[in-house]
């Protein structure tokens, strides 16, 4: 019984030390990026796994899940990414305009200034909800990953370009118009 264990923990050792030594030398050659499709992904890969940061990159695939972004000029204003959200990360604040004030590049009519848009990729659970849902396509995930911080609300995106007298300007002129339709109304 005690020989029986001794040789298998002997075997077992002999068994990690190779794979170890196999490991040392076959890491003096870079690994190939391949293709996880291919059948022999698992058995050709060989060679050092760490990469060295950020001198090499690994490749990034074309469905990857990172930073979002937003062309605030084809935004909308629907609301809708931020109701797709589940942990509610994208904040936004519209302003109702009394005529339209231009187009997207899809050809949609704006009709709402975007006040506020802020996407808090601290709380983002990089689903893609968001992009899924949007209609003029202006949110989307980039291959960017390497945006890093010590501080939490630098990961507080604000992506909405009105200033603060333009946002008061434009709330002035939408209840001049709403107090205008509402006399006109009642005459």
């Amino acid at each position: 019984m005690i020989l029986k264990t001794t040789i298998q923990g002997l075997a077992t050792a002999i068994k990690g030390l190779t794979l170890t030594v196999r490991h040392l030398f076959s890491a003096r050659k870079s690994r190939r990026s391949l293709d996880i499709k291919q059948d022999n992904y698992f058995e050709e890969q060989a060679g050092v796994t760490t990469v060295q940061y950020p001198k090499v990159k690994m490749p990034i695939p074309e469905v990857a899940r990172y930073q979002l972004d937003v062309v605030i000029d084809d935004c909308i204003v629907c609301d809708l990414c931020a109701k797709a959200c589940p942990v509610d990360c994208i904040t936004i604040e519209a302003i109702k305009s009394p005529e339209a004030i231009g187009k997207t590049s899809d050809g949609s009519v704006k009709r709402l200034y975007a006040a506020e848009f802020d996407i808090d990729m601290a709380k983002c659970m990089y689903c893609g909800l968001c992009t899924v849902v949007c209609p003029t396509e202006c949110i989307t995930m980039t291959d960017n990953y390497d945006r890093v911080t010590t501080n939490l609300a630098d990961l507080t995106y604000s992506f909405a370009d009105m200033t603060d007298e333009e946002i008061k300007k434009r709330k002035e002129e939408w209840t001049k118009f709403q107090a205008e339709k509402e006399a006109a109304k009642n005459k």
